[in-house]
C-alpha cells in the first residue's frame, strides 16, 4: 500500500516538474517583465488555470471542506459569491488595471495618489503575506498531507510536532525553488498542469465518497441517502449561528470576495500578464465558470465526511484528509497527494512570487536603490523571497490548534482586504479625492478592524453584529471619510488615467453576455438549494 502510494506520488510530482521545465526552459527570467509578468504573454487557458490553482490550495480543500463538515452547504458562499467578484474583475477592474500597464496593485495607487500611498500598501501586503497567507498555506498543506499519505506510518516519526515541522519545511523549500528560479510563467504553467489534476482528483473523491455512502450501490443512491439523512446540511441559506449567515453574503462576504478576486496582488498578478484585455477577460470569466463547480469538490466532500465519520470524533479540519485516505484506492491516493502538493506549491509559489514582485519593484527599486538595473531588481526579489520563505516556514507550524482554519483565514484577511479595497474603489471612481484620504483609510482601516478583533471593549461590536457585518461597516465608514476629505480638501486638478500603451485594450465581445449568464447561474444555485 505505502509503496504504491509513494510511487504514484513521486511519478506525478516529477512529471509536472519535467513538463513545466520543458515548456519554460527558454523563457526570459532575467528581465523584470519576463520574471514578474511572464513577458505579458499569458493567454486565457493559462490565466484561468493559474487563477484557479493560486486560489485552490489546501486551505481551500482542507479548510472549506472542514467548514462544510461543521456547517453544511451554506459555506459554498466563498465559492459561489466569488463568481460575481470575477465578473466585476473582468468588466470593471481589469480594463483599468491594464490601461495603466502596472505590475503590482500598489503601482496603481502611486499613479492615482502618490508614492507614499504606494509604499504603505506595499508594506501592508508584505506583512499580511508573511504573517497570515504564506504560513496558512504551508500549515494546511502539511496537515492535509499527513492525513492523506498516513505520514506517521510512512516515515516512522511518532511525534506529530516533529512531523509537522518536517513536512512544512520540505514543501516550503520545493515551492520556493519553483517560485524563485522560474518566475511567473513557470508558476502559471505548473499551476495549469496541477489544476487539471486537482479538478479530476476532486471529482474522483466525490465519486468514491458517494459510493461509500451508498455502500457501493451507486453515486445517485449515495446522493439520495445524503439528502434523506442530513437535509439541513444541504441548505444553501446559512443560519445565524453558522460561519456564513445568509445576510452576510451582501456585506462582508461579498466585500472580502471582491477584494480577493479583484485587488489581491497574489491573484491578479497573472491577469496583469495577459497578452491583451480580451485574453484577460476570457481567462477571468472561464475561472468564474469553474468556481460554479467549486461546491461539488470543495463542499460536498465535507458533507460526505460528516455523514461517514461524524460519530468517530474526527475534527473538522481533519475530515477531508480522513475521507481521501479511507475512500480512495492506494494507486489513486498517491496521485491525489501529488496533486495536493501541486496545489500547495502553486498557492505558495504564487504568493511568494507576488511578494518578491511587490518588494523588488515597490521597495527595492522604488525606495532602496532607485538606479537599480533589471538584473539587480530580479536578484533582490530572489534574495528577499528566500528570507520570506524561511520566516514563513518558521511561523507555519505555530498555527497548530486553530479551530477552523478557513474561518481564521477569512477573519484575518479582512484586516487588510477591506481598507485596500476601499482605497482602490474610491481611487478609480473619483477624480478629486487626495492622497491624504487614501493614507488615512489604509492605516485607519487596518487599525479599526484589528481593534474590533483583538482590543476590548471594541471586540463587542463584531460579536453583536457578526464580524462580516462589522467589516462591511468599516468599509462604508472608510469610503465616506475619503469622500468627505475629497470635498473639504480636494486635489487641485482632476485625475485622468493615461493609457500606458503596454496592452491592447480591445475588449472581448462576449464578456458582458458571459458575465450576465454567470450571475444568473449564481442566483439559480442559491434558489435550488434554499431550505
Amino acid at each position: 500500500m505505502h509503496a504504491l502510494t509513494l510511487a504514484s506520488f513521486l511519478f506525478f510530482t516529477g512529471l509536472v516538474a519535467f513538463i513545466t521545465w520543458r515548456i519554460t526552459r527558454r523563457d526570459d527570467h532575467s528581465s523584470t517583465s519576463g520574471y514578474f509578468l511572464a513577458g505579458r504573454t499569458l493567454t486565457f487557458p493559462l490565466i484561468a488555470g493559474s487563477l484557479l490553482m493560486t486560489n485552490l490550495s489546501t486551505e481551500q480543500m482542507v479548510g472549506l471542506n472542514g467548514a462544510a463538515f461543521a456547517d453544511g452547504l451554506s459555506v459554498m458562499a466563498w465559492e459561489v459569491v466569488a463568481v460575481i467578484a470575477l465578473v466585476a474583475l473582468a468588466l470593471f477592474f481589469l480594463p483599468r488595471f491594464l490601461k495603466s500597464g502596472i505590475a503590482t496593485l500598489p503601482q496603481l495607487l502611486e499613479i492615482r495618489f502618490d508614492k507614499t500611498t504606494q509604499l504603505i500598501t506595499n508594506i501592508i501586503f508584505l506583512i499580511a503575506y508573511a504573517v497570515i497567507l504564506l504560513p496558512i498555506i504551508l500549515y494546511s498543506g502539511a496537515i492535509g498531507l499527513q492525513g492523506m499519505l498516513d505520514l506517521p506510518g510512512l516515515t516512522g516519526i511518532e511525534s506529530s510536532t516533529a512531523l509537522l515541522w518536517l513536512t512544512v519545511w520540505i514543501v516550503g523549500i520545493i515551492g520556493s525553488v519553483y517560485a524563485l528560479f522560474g518566475g511567473l510563467r513557470t508558476v502559471a504553467v505548473s499551476d495549469t498542469l496541477n489544476g487539471i489534476g486537482l479538478l479530476i482528483g476532486g471529482f474522483v473523491i466525490v465519486y468514491f465518497g458517494l459510493q461509500a455512502v451508498s455502500g457501493g450501490t451507486g453515486i445517485m443512491e449515495g446522493w439520495n441517502i445524503l439528502k434523506e439523512s442530513d437535509p439541513d446540511k444541504l441548505n444553501s441559506i446559512g443560519g445565524s449561528e453558522q460561519q456564513v449567515p445568509f445576510f452576510t453574503l451582501f456585506t462582508g462576504v461579498f466585500l472580502i470576495n471582491l477584494f480577493y478576486w479583484s485587488t489581491n496582488q497574489q491573484i491578479i498578478q497573472r491577469t496583469f500578464a495577459a497578452k491583451n484585455l480580451a485574453e484577460g477577460q476570457k481567462g477571468v470569466l472561464l475561472t468564474g465558470l469553474f468556481k460554479l463547480l467549486g461546491p461539488l469538490y470543495l463542499v460536498l466532500p465535507g458533507i460526505i465526511a460528516y455523514h461517514l465519520y461524524a460519530d468517530q470524533g474526527v475534527r473538522a479540519d481533519e475530515a477531508y484528509g480522513h475521507l481521501v485516505f479511507n475512500v480512495l484506492p492506494p494507486y489513486l491516493t498517491g496521485f491525489f497527494a501529488a496533486v495536493m502538493v501541486g496545489a500547495i506549491l502553486s498557492s505558495f509559489n504564487s504568493a511568494l512570487n507576488s511578494t518578491t514582485t511587490i518588494f523588488s519593484l515597490g521597495i527595492y527599486k522604488g525606495v532602496l536603490n532607485k538606479e537599480a538595473t533589471e538584473a539587480q531588481v530580479v536578484k533582490s526579489g530572489k534574495v528577499f523571497g528566500w528570507i520570506m520563505a524561511i520566516i514563513t516556514m518558521i511561523i507555519a507550524p505555530l498555527l497548530a490548534g486553530q479551530e477552523s482554519l478557513f474561518g481564521y483565514l477569512q477573519k484575518m484577511n479582512a484586516i487588510y482586504f477591506i481598507p485596500i479595497l476601499a482605497v482602490v474603489l474610491v481611487g478609480l471612481l473619483t477624480k478629486r479625492v487626495p492622497p491624504m484620504a487614501a493614507k488615512i483609510a489604509l492605516v485607519g482601516g487596518c487599525l479599526l478592524i484589528a481593534a474590533g478583533y483583538f482590543v476590548p471593549p471594541f471586540t463587542l461590536l463584531p460579536q453583536i453584529m457578526h464580524e462580516f457585518h462589522f467589516v462591511a461597516l468599516v468599509f462604508v465608514l472608510l469610503v465616506v471619510v475619503m469622500l468627505i476629505i475629497g470635498k473639504l480638501r480636494p486635489r487641485e486638478t482632476d485625475w485622468i488615467q493615461q493609457h500606458s500603451g503596454d496592452v491592447d485594450l480591445t475588449p472581448w465581445k462576449g464578456a458582458v453576455p458571459a458575465g450576465i449568464v454567470l450571475v444568473v447561474l449564481v442566483i439559480v444555485m442559491y434558489i435550488s438549494f434554499a431550505g
